[in-house]
């Protein structure tokens, strides 16, 4: 429930049309019983304000439950949402943006490590474009037939192309 109830569109249709379905069942409710009385005391009641009153007086009714059943909910939600604890907020820690900016290397990074690592990336990209493959130490435990050597590939998903690092296409 991140959404507070008074926000909640479903929870206003279900208030209103609650309230809505109360008002109406008791106007039927009280307008033929006043009808039924009315005509009963007189003596001119006919078969139809009675028996049709009648009917309509339960279905009155009927739509008077709906409406307290629908009240009752909504009270119902109201005392749940206020039992259950509100999420706290994340605190967020403030960006240091000079470091970043200065252009001095991470802590855990020096330049000469993040040259090694960019002469890597440039040598790689250079056999990708040429074609070559590149022989790795793993290249000498595969087999002529195309299968790995009896050792198990440790890890691998599989695939020699993926244990030794060649280049299929």
């Amino acid at each position: 429930m991140n959404k507070s109830l008074t926000r909640s569109i479903a929870f206003w249709l279900l208030l209103v049309l609650s309230l809505a379905s109360a008002g109406v069942g008791g106007w039927i409710i009280s307008g033929q019983l006043s009808t039924m009385t009315t005509t009963l005391l007189d003596g001119t009641a006919t078969g139809v304000e009675v028996y049709v009153g009648q009917s309509l007086v339960v279905f009155g009714a009927a739509l008077v439950g709906a409406g307290v059943l629908g009240l009752l909910i909504a009270v119902a939600l109201v005392a749940v949402q206020s039992l259950v604890a509100a999420a706290k907020p994340v605190t967020v820690e403030a960006i240091d943006w000079t470091s970043a900016a200065d252009g001095s290397a991470p802590e855990n990074e020096t330049p000469e490590h993040a040259a090694s690592d960019t002469a890597e990336a440039d040598e790689a990209a250079t056999h990708r474009e040429t074609g070559e493959t590149v022989s790795t130490p793993d290249a000498e435990h595969v087999s002529p037939e195309g299968g790995a050597a009896d050792e198990d590939q440790n890890g691998s998903s599989g695939s020699i192309a993926t244990a030794t690092k060649i280049n299929v296409k």
